[in-house]
């Protein structure tokens, strides 16, 4: 797959880049494209590109001995048995390249393992060596947690010496739709599964059909994804387990955190490090209505299932894992054809079009300046309301009410009334926004019918958009 998207995070390392002397962290979840991004950011750069392994300490300094002595033509440097880390540095700053280096280390955690001091060492390799040498130095890592222990926490002997951090997400969905040549139902229906992450999406490129895909990469026993959620999990934290029956009981429909604890059968309060672990990682988020002032502290929080291949394989694969093993992908294949669409296509939409929204802002298409995203809701004994895109423009005093809509007929004017009994009826939207305008936002991927595109031509406070785009009325 080519390299698309990550412009922001280009821009960064290349202001970096012209610094006297710069130190990057750059971290993020497996697959996201972190070695990717580096790789294209030191294409046309003078570099030093390491990859740690999980081996003895003088193994990696032997293989790094072999990237300098290729990188500067110096063969001699690949027979030299390297005892101390300062040595194989001061090789690389002493080399005249004439032009700046840049030193990469790529998966910096397994270091970590093999040496608990490395970080205080590299620290002395900075403040001694590089730091006045003019050279950018890259620390990279998947395993988040390391990371953030030993390369940006406050503990670190690395603390207070990087110049920038970039924590690498997936791609939003415009970056990939805009980057490939499909339909734009075919892209919704991919970025459902894959949500963005580039060696997913990578996986589910080619002639097939998705369904095949599917089949050939997630649902077969030697597929690459069969076991993905336990690969993922068993790297990153000690008791998987338990990680990995809280991600399961979320799948199941337990949202709130008391519902989450008796499916569990445990207190609720023992949960609540797992939980932090899993939104820290990216594979949870906790939401909260938009109009909750303070949503870290929010009793209103909903636990759901952030990324979205983990959803797919906790909804698809982990219930019928016994079939499976058996080679039974039928049965599978069955249920996906019975309500994939309905049941999990639909839902992934939602956070596409609020991905779409953003990018229609950010082009101007949209005069809104976006503060905060999400949605809205109120569920208790009297009261049942869900908005399914909501965003605050505070700049201007604007509230963004939308309604996503993923069916195969045009949306037709009772959407849009009921979208606004919605807001009428939301007493705390009004409360948490006094004075606010209102502007309203269809979703579409099927049209919109005369009738509803005769009424937004006569207002200027609605937005149609179908597909990715405006409906031009």
């Amino acid at each position: 797959m080519e390299f698309i998207g990550r412009e922001a995070e280009l821009q960064l390392l290349n202001e970096e880049y012209q610094k006297d002397s710069s130190f990057v962290v750059v971290y993020g979840r497996r697959r996201v494209g972190k070695t990717t991004l580096l790789k294209e950011f030191i294409r046309d750069k003078y570099a030093f590109y390491f990859l740690a392994t999980q081996e003895t300490e003088a193994q990696s300094r032997k293989r790094l001995a072999g990237v300098i002595a290729r990188r500067t033509g110096n063969a001699l440097l690949d027979k030299v048995l390297f005892t101390d880390w300062m040595d194989l540095f001061q090789a690389i700053v002493d080399h005249p390249s004439g032009e700046k280096k840049i030193i990469v280390i790529d998966e910096f955690p397994y270091l970590v393992k093999t040496s608990a001091a490395f970080p205080s060492i590299l620290q002395n390799i900075w403040d001694e060596l590089l730091k006045d040498s003019g050279v950018m130095l890259i620390l990279c890592g998947s395993l988040t947690g390391m990371m953030k222990k030993y390369a940006l926490d406050y503990g670190s002997p690395l603390y207070g010496r990087r110049t920038a951090q970039i924590r690498l997400m997936p791609l939003g969905f415009m970056e990939v739709y805009k980057a490939q040549n499909r339909s734009f139902t075919e892209a919704v229906t991919q970025y459902a599964v894959t949500g963005g992450v580039p060696k997913y999406l990578e996986l589910f490129e080619g002639g097939r059909s998705f369904g095949e895909q599917i089949e050939g990469v997630i649902l077969r026993k030697n597929g690459f994804l069969y076991e993905e959620p336990y690969f993922l999990l068993n790297e990153e934290v000690n008791t998987p387990m338990h990680y990995f029956s809280i991600i399961q009981a979320i799948s199941d429909g337990n949202h709130k955190l008391g519902k989450i604890g008796t499916a569990l059968g445990v207190e609720t309060s023992a949960l609540t490090p797992y939980l932090s672990t899993l939104i820290d990682l990216g594979y949870l988020s906790k939401d909260v209505p938009v109009t909750e002032k303070s949503p870290e502290k929010s009793r209103k929080g909903l636990y759901f299932v952030a990324d979205h291949f983990l959803r797919f394989w906790f909804h698809y694969v982990y219930p019928f894992r016994g079939e499976l093993e058996m080679d039974n992908r039928q049965i599978v294949l069955d249920q996906l054809a019975k309500d994939f669409e309905e049941r999990f296509v639909a839902l992934a939409y939602e956070a596409v079009c609020r991905n779409i929204f953003l990018f229609l802002c950010r082009e101007g298409e949209i005069d809104f300046t976006p503060s905060r995203i999400g949605a809205y809701w109120v569920n208790d004994k009297r009261t049942n309301i869900e908005i399914d895109v909501v965003a605050v423009d505070r700049q201007h005093q604007i509230l963004f009410a939308g309604e996503c809509k993923y069916h195969h007929k045009p949306v037709d004017l009772s959407v849009y009334s009921a979208l606004q009994g919605k807001v009428e009826d939301a007493l705390e939207l009004k409360r948490s926004f006094p004075g606010y305008k209102i502007w309203y936002g269809l979703f579409s991927k099927s049209g919109f019918t005369q009738r509803m595109k005769e009424v937004a031509r006569e207002r200027e406070d609605i937005y149609l958009i179908q597909d990715a785009g405006l409906e031009r009325v």
